[in-house]
């Protein structure tokens, strides 16, 4: 009995002494050849963290999804960082170092964007929204259509949802504390294991697909450090989730209006993705006038970035972009 209760006590002593790091350096590098600068911009809105990468080049405002920041904007971005762009990576209020008093609304938030903007002296961006992040995209482009000259949103979130609540104090604590230490171990023990689990969360995947999907990734080395990379910015949690508990509070009520965009869009949504339901790509795609979409069967929430079908998509969305590029 003093060993079964032993154990476990010097385990979780050993995780609550073990520091579990997460690298908030503001110049870490993601990925080979993918570098943050983070720095901070304080508009007339309030401060924003955010990322500018390139020199010269039409910009794209790459906005985050939930539990993100301006790390992983910079990181889903980063496939069009070799077509000549500058990539704008903001942190959205609430997360890493932009506080959620510079923007809790819809509304309030593509305000701050457009103040980032002018702070960094930036007329027009092709904005690139992903997941929870595209809401925010949406209304910027609803409020300020003169400043967008093309809309990507890949998996999006167009619909409210009266059922949205935050995480509890219990999941909060659990997340802040031990919660992400034992996350992180288990990703240096088993990779593995955390694919199966996001594939969980973010497919409906039969069995056999989750582990076609969890090979590709484990076997093919740019798709596994992408996803390692992705998976380093998701750490520390407690700094990701006051930003992602308010994008919760605002779907609750959510109501972008989607026919005062105009600028050209396209969607982009998986049919099988488990975390944001297709329906969702179907809604945006039918009110944004003239929207494009492009559907994939096949394909989960990370699809676009994870598939061995990812080509295809990430094509028909450099193609979008160096069309509307051009006619700025």
């Amino acid at each position: 009995m003093a060993v079964l209760i032993g154990i476990p006590a010097l385990l979780a002593l050993g995780l609550a002494v073990w520091d579990g790091a997460a690298d908030l350096d503001p110049r870490r590098t993601l990925l080979p050849g993918v570098a943050l600068d983070l720095r901070t911009a304080n508009t007339d809105r309030g401060p924003i963290e955010y990322d500018l990468y390139g020199t010269e080049g039409p910009v794209v405002l790459s906005v985050h999804a939930g539990l993100g920041g301006a790390d992983q904007g910079r990181l889903f971005a980063s496939l069009l960082q070799d077509d000549g762009y500058r990539i704008l990576s903001p942190s959205r209020p609430g997360y890493l170092g932009t506080p959620l008093s510079s923007g809790q609304t819809l509304d309030e938030q593509a305000d701050l964007l457009a103040a980032l903007l002018d702070e960094l002296g930036i007329d027009r961006v092709g904005v690139f929204g992903v997941s929870a992040g595209s809401p925010v995209a949406y209304a910027f482009a609803a409020r300020h259509p003169e400043r967008v000259w093309g809309l990507v949103s890949i998996g999006g979130v167009s619909l409210p949802d009266p059922g949205a609540s935050p995480t509890s104090s219990v999941q909060t604590a659990f997340m802040n504390a031990i919660g992400q230490k034992l996350a992180k171990l288990t990703a240096s023990v088993s990779l593995e294991s955390i694919i199966s689990g996001t594939l969980d969360e973010t497919s409906t995947f039969t069995e056999s697909q989750k582990a076609e999907r969890s090979d590709h990734i484990m076997r093919t080395k740019d798709v596994r450090l992408f996803f390692e990379a992705m998976f380093d910015a998701t750490f520390p949690y407690e700094k990701r989730m006051p930003g992602t508990d308010n994008d919760s509070l605002q779907t609750r009520e959510m109501a972008i209006p989607f026919d005062r965009i105009t600028a050209p869009t396209l969607i982009l949504h998986g049919k099988q993705d488990g975390d944001v339901p297709f329906e969702h790509g179907e809604n945006a795609a039918a009110r944004i006038p003239g929207a494009q979409h492009h559907w994939m069967p096949d394909e989960d929430h990370l699809g676009f970035w994870l598939s061995p079908r990812a080509e295809e998509p990430q094509r028909i969305i450099r193609e979008f972009l160096r069309e509307h590029a051009s006619r700025r």
